[in-house]
């Protein structure tokens, strides 16, 4: 799978529609100008934030890259936990245009914003 790091803009399903798919189940995504519909959802999941390798966990840690203000660890408020992306693997065609392809479709809470973060077509 080629990994990219590409802004999108996705249309979700509402409790309105009539398709099958669950509310809030990507239904189509536009990504460098091409419109793409979304057949299938393969997989769905959440991944947080890297808090490991926060400021905080490297004070606590006591390595030596964490940031000291005299003598103490300098504690930030705890962000990383909230830094929460949910990820859909949508298998997706451009109807008669071509072949579908598998991408990954990633939702970032804390913006609001949408990813493709990789395809394999």
């Amino acid at each position: 799978m080629r990994r990219y790091d590409d802004p999108v803009e996705v249309r979700r399903s509402t409790p309105d529609d009539v398709s099958p798919a669950e509310p809030g189940t990507p239904e189509q995504f536009l990504w460098r100008g091409r419109l793409w519909k979304v057949r299938a959802v393969l997989a769905h999941w959440v991944e947080t934030g890297a808090w490991w390798q926060s400021d905080d966990a490297r004070a606590v840690l006591g390595t030596d890259d964490a940031p000291v203000s005299a003598g103490a660890p300098v504690l930030t408020p705890v962000r990383d936990l909230l830094c929460e992306r949910e990820l859909w693997r949508v298998q997706a065609g451009r109807g008669g245009l071509g072949g579908d392809g598998v991408f990954d479709l990633s939702f970032d809470w804390n913006d609001g914003s949408w990813q493709l973060v990789g395809c394999e077509d």
